[in-house]
């Protein structure tokens, strides 16, 4: 479980959000159009899965998020096929979509690092005793007030003992 947090702690939320230009200023647009130019080598338009892994390391130069794959994976498949009516299809992400796949990959990213730092058997789930012992920190970032661990947990995942990180997203 470690290793998400020591992620996070290399990469701060400051040092995130300059790699990754999600906002809408035109300095952030003119970047993130260099940026999709480079993700996508063979300039068809649209990127792949692959192209967007490999440009989060080759490009962004970002090995802490290429190594929060499931964070990617979500990523992606919350951005591509957004915009419908294009061409490619809803396996992609075009440029119309890049600035929400960048915006996903930044929460998505914090949100893999405490999923990971309260997945204390690294097993990439989390059981109730876990969630349990986490809920002082859950309750220290803000947004939630958890009163009832076992509550909490049976809203998340009614159907079993662990849940994963894609039931939140």
């Amino acid at each position: 479980a470690a290793k998400g947090v020591e992620a996070f702690e290399k990469m701060s939320i400051g040092a995130l959000a300059a790699k990754i230009p999600s906002g809408k200023s035109p300095e952030e647009k003119a970047r993130r159009d260099e940026l999709f130019k480079q993700f996508d080598p063979n300039g068809n338009g649209y990127l792949s899965l692959a192209e967007v892994d490999k440009g989060i390391r080759d490009i962004l130069g970002a090995q802490e998020i290429y190594d929060c794959k499931p964070a990617i994976i979500r990523a992606f498949n919350a951005a591509k096929g957004v915009h419908k009516g294009t061409t490619v299809g809803d396996n992609y992400v075009t440029r119309s979509e890049f600035r929400l796949l960048l915006a996903y990959l930044k929460e998505y990213f914090k949100l893999y690092t405490i999923f990971d730092e309260i997945d204390t058997g690294d097993d990439r789930r989390v059981d109730s005793k876990e969630f349990a012992k986490a809920v002082p920190l859950l309750n220290s970032l803000g947004g939630v007030s958890i009163s009832d661990p076992a509550a909490t947990f049976r809203e998340i995942d009614r159907r079993s003992s662990a849940f994963k990180f894609v039931l939140l997203c």
